[in-house]
């Protein structure tokens, strides 16, 4: 298998989640704390414009990525790139939804995510 590149961006960054105010998501990110590990799902390959997905524990979405970053994001893991993400931070529910919640990314060229991070 061939090592996909670096990530054309910062390896590790901070961004909101968008989408979660929708169906049940605020119920999982009511349930989540800071320093929850989460993790990050590409849509399909073949996605017109593929977002990265997050994803509580346990397999619940939580909402995705902003377009600027799964642009880039989605096909760098589809191509073989990891990501770790953590939560950073947790509004109360006064804030805007887009900015309700923090995640902390790190990327991982190729060799996976160390089952520490």
């Amino acid at each position: 298998m061939e090592t996909p590149s670096s990530p054309p961006h910062d390896e590790h960054f901070r961004t909101p989640v968008y989408g979660t105010v929708f169906g049940q998501r605020m119920d999982v990110v009511h349930r989540l704390a800071t320093n929850d590990r989460l993790i990050l799902v590409p849509d399909p390959p073949g996605t017109d414009n593929p977002f990265v997905w997050v994803h509580a524990r346990g397999g619940d979405v939580v909402g995705h990525l902003p377009e600027s970053i799964s642009n880039w994001m989605a096909p760098w893991m589809l191509d073989g790139g990891r990501a770790a993400a953590t939560v950073a931070k947790i509004e109360s529910d006064d804030v805007a939804s887009w900015r309700r919640l923090i995640i902390e990314v790190r990327c991982y060229a190729g060799g996976g995510v160390a089952s520490g991070e």
